[in-house]
């Protein structure tokens, strides 16, 4: 309950959310060795580490670190689909501490906010914290027809027929499906970070 009040520099990017959610997990893993799992994601890079099929485009997410997926700036593009050139964007980023990426709604402020912090707890151990929230421009996003050069991928086709729907509706299927989709991410990164660390020591 804390975690879900606790201030964070997302919600100055998203300041009235139709959505948000706050889901964490404790690793047995430093920040340092959790830091290049959250470092490398993206469709088309590393994957989301959760159910390929839905948002990697079918391609497995990678189970070992890239070394040329480690450098992250502001500005960078985290896929959420393949092919996409504009969502995820990298708003800040402090490594290994915190990541925060938005999809911007096309007026200057943000459609979606996505935020990734890494707290050190004792013992060597890491509370990874994720925030999502989405404006109403969200929905207009969703809803909006794709380029003619672009075919809808599975969680577009999703979200777009979500969109449909009247907003009580839709916020709670979007709850719901962000919550499953999310917590196999979480337990995706913890699982490669602690094995990943236990090959070390």
């Amino acid at each position: 309950a804390l975690e879900k009040r606790r201030p964070l520099p997302i919600d100055a990017l998203v300041p009235e959310p139709i959505f948000a959610s706050t889901h964490a997990i404790t690793i047995d893993a430093p920040p340092e060795r959790v830091w290049p799992w959250v470092a490398q994601m993206g469709a088309g890079r590393a994957g989301w580490y959760s159910w390929d099929a839905i948002d990697n485009g079918g391609a497995p997410s990678r189970t070992r670190i890239v070394p040329e997926l480690q450098s992250v700036a502001r500005g960078d593009i985290m896929p959420a689909v393949p092919g996409a050139k504009d969502a995820f964007v990298v708003a800040t980023v402090d490594p290994p501490r915190d990541l925060v990426l938005t999809v911007p709604d096309g007026h200057g402020g943000n459609a979606v906010g996505w935020e990734h912090v890494l707290d050190p707890l004792p013992g060597g151990r890491t509370r990874l914290i994720v925030r999502g929230c989405a404006s109403s421009q969200w929905l207009a996003r969703a809803g909006a027809p794709p380029p003619t050069d672009h075919e809808r991928f599975f969680i577009e086709r999703a979200y777009a027929t979500l969109a449909m729907l009247p907003r009580p509706l839709l916020i709670a299927f979007a709850t719901l499906g962000h919550r499953i989709m999310e917590a196999r991410h979480l337990r995706g990164i913890q699982r490669r970070s602690t094995a990943a660390s236990a090959q070390r020591s």
